[in-house]
């Protein structure tokens, strides 16, 4: 077999597959495997057909495929914030975006460029006269090929070499080079970012075109230091460079609108105490999230929870179920809405306006509940403005499957996304999901894969289901 090296191949070729290599986070000779044993594998079973037909049925096609990641190129430079960097790139990653990384000589005091190349998928980029990189002018490669450049942390020696037109190492001479969006996320001290010097960079790089995420309030690295200077938060750089990715991607969903629940609710019994359950609204974030990013109007409406807020998304904040029927019915009509709340069932018929105390030799004081409005079941029943889809979660213990059925038929819904929350699995409140998609037409069963996954998955399937693609 003759010999084949990725440089052979032509400019194109080489950059969809550097595309598609850091979707699957693999490098580049890796994809190229991956690649060639599909490929051998589905031309082995067709050559086998022709021979001996198989018996089994094909299976069924999994939905719209997912367009080409988008290519960012993170330049990371040299400051205690570095480490978020890290961070950024797996959150990138997760969203389905393409990931490249050029370290500044300073930020290699911070970061290495084997724990960065471990998160791209591929290695890192670091001088401006690296043979290996340097043969085909590749800072230039590096400018042209980025849909959206994003410096974090942007120090304050850096902004000023930006704002100088400087071009003495890799990441500056990129920075000059580029005709893409540069998006800037400063990290300093409060003193450095206040000085005028800075300043005056930062109202040039304005001037010039640069956008610019945080810097944040808070502490600082340094013992009793406190001000603007943080680097903003990773899910927050995310949000911000969605947007400008928005233009260089298709939106299947845009013009539509799509309310999303999430988290769980508190249902009190006195002042202090309250009824509640172990949900910690990830999932419905996540899926928040793609909805937007798939171009809809989201409305998000959240029992309490701790994890941040998706970026650029309408909330509501509510606390109990009432609260959240009440926030659902006022934001109809919408397209689609999707109940991925953990709703408590029951709430307590007349709870204390003060805490009830505990009085030694008294019998424990007995709790009257009364059962909590099915939100689900009220939209899906709805004769006015119910939405064309209208999709539940059954979060089970056991008899998976049977209970998502009977709950479809009993709440009226179109669609449940069921799944085993027994303590073993984990998913309630972590990070990982495995869903069974239960339908009129049947059941399927998705993959163990992350919240942000399902999120993803869930959103191809609603999108195919608007255009009329049959589930």
């Amino acid at each position: 077999m003759a010999s084949l090296t990725v440089r052979q191949l032509d400019e194109k070729l080489k950059r969809l597959l550097r595309l598609r290599a850091a979707r699957h986070g693999r490098s580049m000779e890796d994809e190229v495997r991956t690649i060639l044993r599909e490929a051998a594998d589905e031309t082995g079973r067709e050559a086998l057909d022709l021979i001996e037909p198989s018996t089994k049925p094909h299976a069924r096609a999994a939905g719209p495929a997912k367009a080409v990641a988008l290519n960012v190129l993170l330049i990371i430079g040299g400051g205690i914030a570095a480490y978020k960097s890290l961070d950024l790139i797996r959150r990138l990653k997760e969203r389905g975006i393409a990931v490249r990384c050029i370290l500044t000589k300073a930020a290699e005091h911070f970061v290495t460029p084997l724990s960065a190349g471990a998160l791209v998928g591929e290695s890192v980029f670091t001088d401006l006269f690296d043979p290996a990189g340097e043969f085909d002018v590749g800072h230039i490669r590096l400018a042209r090929e980025a849909d959206l450049i994003v410096v974090a942390p942007a120090t304050a020696d850096l902004m000023a070499k930006i704002a100088g037109g400087h071009a003495d190492d890799l990441a500056t001479a990129v920075l000059l080079a580029t005709d893409a969006k540069v998006l800037l996320a400063p990290a300093m001290n409060p003193s450095m970012w206040a000085n005028k010097a800075t300043q005056r960079n930062v109202a040039q790089l304005a001037a010039d075109g640069f956008a610019f995420i945080g810097p944040n309030e808070g502490e600082m690295a340094e013992s009793g230091e406190r001000g603007t200077g943080r680097m903003a938060e990773p899910l927050e750089i995310v949000g911000a460079a969605e947007k400008f990715l928005a233009h260089e991607t298709t939106q299947p969903l845009k013009g539509k609108r799509v309310l999303i629940t999430s988290g769980p609710t508190h249902e009190p019994i006195d002042p202090v105490r309250y009824i509640a359950n172990r949900s910690s609204g990830k999932q419905g974030h996540a899926i928040a999230a793609a909805a937007a990013r798939a171009g809809a109007e989201v409305v998000l409406i959240s029992g309490p929870v701790t994890i941040p807020d998706p970026v650029g998304i309408r909330m509501v904040k509510v606390e109990s179920a009432r609260e959240m029927l009440n926030a659902v019915e006022r934001t109809l009509p919408v397209d689609v809405a999707i109940f991925a709340a953990a709703v408590a069932d029951w709430r307590v018929a007349n709870a204390g306006e003060q805490k009830i105390k505990k009085i030694v030799g008294k019998t424990t004081p007995e709790l009257s509940l009364v059962e909590n409005p099915d939100i689900l079941s009220t939209i899906a029943h709805r004769t006015a403005q119910r939405p064309p889809l209208v999709i539940g979660f059954a979060a089970e213990t056991e008899n998976v499957v049977a209970n998502a059925k009977d709950k479809l038929a009993r709440k009226g819904c179109d669609w449940i996304l069921a799944n085993d929350v027994s303590p073993a699995t984990g998913i309630m409140g972590g990070d990982r999901n495995t869903i069974q998609l239960v339908t009129k037409a049947g059941v399927e069963a998705w993959p163990p894969q992350s919240k942000d996954d399902v999120a993803a998955m869930l959103i191809e399937h609603i999108v195919a289901a608007l255009n009329g693609v049959k589930e």
